[in-house]
């Protein structure tokens, strides 16, 4: 997830013009579009809820294409949607039984999409393993926080850091502790 200085993934109403800065770090890496590639290679699913989805229609409808490729996309609502593509799936109901009963036996690499709900939602169940966040160059005020209402800490472990020269930093944590959307003390 990409978010502002001050933790902010979006703008009360949405809008992530603010994505695109003007920052330059020298001593920054170039942000290689084959790793970028390689990377989402890696990727078997995404899931993500709808807010996210509908700002990735919009994307499309700018022309800017549709990010998640042909890979299975599966997202949260209970509102109807228009379905844009096969690969798209809609879904309502407990989150960590639809991971844990159908998404892990059929996919090694689930990638949570974006959305202040959906990361703390999945942050609260034990359902992530680790946490990428990308920090631009930009302080918005106000807006949708990365993570919103976590009940409790979450451990984390810092596994990877990145400074580019577009002034982003990209941090990599492991989620420390349990998973599987076992309650937190739970013998494993």
């Amino acid at each position: 997830m990409a978010a502002s200085l001050d933790c902010f993934i979006a703008r009360k109403d949405g809008r992530v013009d603010w994505l695109e800065t003007s920052d330059e770090f020298a001593g920054g890496d170039t942000l290689d579009p084959g790793f970028v590639e390689t990377f989402l290679k890696t990727i078997d699913c995404y899931v993500m809820g709808s807010r996210t989805y509908e700002t990735a229609l919009s994307f499309e409808a700018k022309g800017l294409g549709w990010s998640y490729g042909d890979k299975p996309t599966f997202v949260l609502t209970s509102r109807d949607l228009p379905r844009t593509r096969d690969t798209v799936e809609f879904y309502s109901g407990d989150l960590a039984q639809f991971v844990n009963g159908r998404l892990r036996s059929r996919f090694r690499t689930i990638w949570f999409v974006g959305g202040g709900v959906v990361s703390g939602e999945c942050l609260r169940l034990g359902l992530a393993d680790e946490v990428r966040y990308s920090i631009l160059p930009i302080l918005i005020g106000d807006g949708i926080p990365f993570f919103e209402k976590l009940d409790r800490d979450i451990a984390l472990h810092l596994a990877e850091v990145k400074a580019y020269k577009s002034g982003m930093v990209e941090l990599c944590y492991e989620v420390r502790g349990h998973r599987g959307g076992e309650p937190p003390n739970a013998a494993t």
